[in-house]
């Protein structure tokens, strides 16, 4: 089943410390509309079956977002817009922009939230823009990024206490975050397999990773291509037939680590994207595991 983040739009209306879309450097990129339209139908007769508009804050650019949702919806995509719920402040602005994300066409709605979006946004907007999707019948849960630090519970409890639907999920220590003094947490010695799906930039760069792969500055591991020059048919094949993407996916993060040397003690303490970071960002690490794909492969229970 081949999915994509489609980032539209670099540009947000905030700046949180832990955005792992963008770094310091100001980004305001964006798509042309009906180079996006035409992008869509080719992702259609390329199979996709799911896309999410992510990257910057899509509902900067309501109307656009909008289009393209009616745009998927026609073609039998499922979609789902990444959103920090700003625009949710009553609920007459949050009943505007539902109902007519519904008659679009819109499948799933994700509002992002931590204490650092909150410093600049209110909490109870993401009640506001739950409690509408609610009522216009738009499935949505809310995206709880979170350290796992004790400054989070307040947050937590408030989410607890009104009944929205919410998901914890790690903070990813890769754009503003990298500079996070990073916290140890020890986690079962699990897999860690990753669906991996692609991203697409306003530029019309297509990595195969939608979180910190595009960051990969040291070595451009998941850097897929650009469809100026690319075929989207072409720049879905490489994701598909990359044998250590297949790995990710199906071996998991945790035991290429462990064929890389990583001490069993020290891949605990690592979450999935830092973990993928260390081993994919490291021009040598990547390296010896391209030399020993055979072996590697070979690696398992």
């Amino acid at each position: 089943m081949r999915k994509l983040a489609f980032g539209y739009s670099t540009r947000c209306n905030l700046r949180c410390e832990h955005c792992v879309a963008a770094d310091e450097a100001p980004d305001n990129r964006t798509m042309e509309l009906n180079r996006a339209k035409q992008i869509i139908v080719d992702m259609a007769r390329a199979g996709v079956s799911g896309i999410s508009f992510s990257a910057g804050e899509p509902f900067l650019y309501f109307n656009e977002i909008a289009a393209l949702v009616k745009v998927c919806s026609q073609l039998g995509i499922y979609t789902r817009v990444v959103t920090n719920g700003f625009w949710a402040a009553t609920a007459a602005s949050a009943d505007t922009l539902i109902s007519e994300l519904k008659e679009n066409g819109l499948c799933q709605l994700r509002l992002s939230c931590s204490r650092w979006h909150q410093k600049n946004v209110n909490q109870n907007n993401l009640v506001t823009a739950a409690h509408s999707c609610q009522k216009h019948g738009l499935d949505y849960f809310i995206s709880f990024v979170t350290d796992f630090s004790s400054e989070d519970d307040l947050l937590e409890s408030f989410l607890r206490s009104q009944g929205v639907l919410f998901f914890p999920e790690p903070v990813i220590y890769s754009g503003r975050a990298n500079a996070f003094t990073r916290r140890n947490i020890c986690t079962d010695y699990q897999a860690n397999c990753c669906d991996m799906n692609p991203y697409l930039t306003p530029d019309l760069d297509m990595f195969a990773c939608c979180d910190a792969g595009s960051h990969f500055s040291e070595t451009n591991f998941f850097y897929l291509g650009n469809l100026n020059t690319t075929s989207l048919e072409h720049l879905f094949i490489k994701t598909e037939t990359n044998r250590l993407y297949t790995l990710i996916r199906t071996m998991g993060i945790t035991p290429i680590a462990s064929f890389a040397g990583y001490k069993a003690r020290q891949i605990i303490t690592h979450g999935k994207c830092e973990l993928c970071q260390k081993l994919f960002n490291s021009p040598e690490t990547l390296k010896n595991l391209e030399k020993n794909l055979v072996r590697l492969e070979a690696w398992k229970r």
